[in-house]
């Protein structure tokens, strides 16, 4: 058993699971939900969904998978050097892209405004629907039946949802579910939870350097501009004057993470010092994340976003991407809205018609679940009229 902090996530201490199921012999409730997540099948479906680039378009970037991958690595590692439950920070870290869409953002744009008369879309909450209700593997329920500390991760890992202003409505998948069980959606989610949503921030940013700089996007000079970066290059280039660009690349983001990670232990446990909570309980009725950046860093990774965004989410390239993928998103909703006949034989159940909300939402669900080379092999079925209309279809 691990040496937990008090104020961990402990699997004896879990409020269970919707179904109520014995207990493994071997593995916590934790390492149960995280390796039914990596046994399902919208887990395996990340290989093939863009995180940035589409993904046929190279082998050496970064896909949903990866990215989750290398999400949970981080997050093992913040939660084990703060006596933190690293098996339920992984599972969190696994579980959090679950929902998305093929073609990454340009998908779930085209998903929310084309659901947004039936009820809206959002990725989050879909995650929450995907093993909640959308994965069919066991008997005796729908979803992956995961513990509620790995739900209330899933929906809260960015914060309270309700309770506070500004708070929007809440999505259409978390309504439906917090009626069955509550996930307390007004505090914060546990101390793993906010070190997966912020292991995700240091993925996310550090990667797109890495993907963005070997597509050419941007060189080391453009990126340099970012002063926290910069002052690394020039350290990277210091101490290895003749290496060449692959290996500075790699060099430069590996300093970059193992510095936002250094962050995020001090700061969180300058946090935890001046908190002193007690209990996972403490943690979730603070009233403020208690795992952070600390405000330089922060200022920091705002800077880099502020980069990222003009110079590699909106380059035309990119721009040419999104824009095809929200043409094939598009197309597909509204041929299945308005005939909900052309659907796989599975998925026309839980249809009633042309252009209702029960219609959408499966529409939406089914969408949702492509990968990337699906939407696109489904789409080129539907509307070439050259091509076969019958393949193998989306288990």
């Amino acid at each position: 058993m691990e040496d937990l902090a008090p104020y961990a996530c402990k699997p004896e201490d879990s409020r269970g699971r919707l179904h109520p199921e014995p207990e493994s012999a071997t593995r916590s409730c934790f390492q149960r939900d995280r390796d039914r997540i990596i046994h399902a099948a919208a887990f395996r479906r990340l290989q093939y969904k863009t995180q940035v680039f589409v993904n046929h378009e190279g082998d050496f970037f970064r896909t949903r998978l990866t990215h989750s991958l290398e999400v949970s690595q981080i997050a093992r590692s913040v939660a084990q050097n703060l006596n933190l439950n690293q098996y339920l920070a992984e599972t969190l870290a696994l579980a959090h892209d679950m929902g998305h869409t093929p073609f990454g953002h340009a998908g779930e744009f085209a998903l929310e405004d084309l659901m947004e008369p039936y009820g809206g879309f959002d990725h989050n909450a879909q995650s929450l629907r995907v093993v909640t209700k959308l994965e069919h593997r066991y008997a005796d329920f729908d979803g992956l039946n995961l513990t509620w500390e790995t739900l209330e991760g899933v929906v809260k890992h960015n914060g309270p949802v309700t309770g506070f202003d500004g708070a929007k409505p809440l999505p259409w998948a978390t309504a439906q579910y917090v009626q069955d069980q509550d996930l307390m959606l007004s505090t914060y989610a546990s101390a793993e939870a906010q070190i997966a949503a912020v292991s995700d921030d240091v993925a996310y940013n550090n990667h797109d350097i890495d993907d963005g700089l070997r597509a050419g996007l941007f060189t080391l000079a453009d990126i340099g501009q970012v002063n926290f970066v910069g002052r690394t290059i020039k350290e990277v280039e210091a101490a290895y004057p003749d290496l060449d660009f692959s290996r500075t690349v790699h060099e430069v983001v590996r300093r970059t993470i193992g510095m936002m990670v250094e962050d995020i232990l001090a700061e969180s446990k300058r946090r935890l010092k001046d908190a002193q909570p007690k209990t996972s309980d403490d943690i979730r009725h603070l009233g403020r994340p208690i795992i952070a950046f600390s405000s330089e860093m922060a200022k920091n990774d705002k800077e880099l976003k502020e980069f990222l965004f003009p110079n590699m989410y909106k380059h035309y390239k990119l721009n040419r991407m999104t824009s095809k993928a929200r043409r094939v998103v598009t197309d597909l909703f509204e041929l299945f809205l308005a005939e909900p006949g052309t659907l796989p034989t599975e998925w026309q159940v839980g249809t009633d018609g042309p252009a209702t909300a029960h219609t959408a939402r499966q529409v939406a669900d089914y969408i949702a679940g492509m990968t990337d080379r699906y939407a696109l092999d489904e789409h080129r079925r539907l509307f070439d009229l050259q091509a076969r209309t019958s393949e193998f279809t989306l288990g």
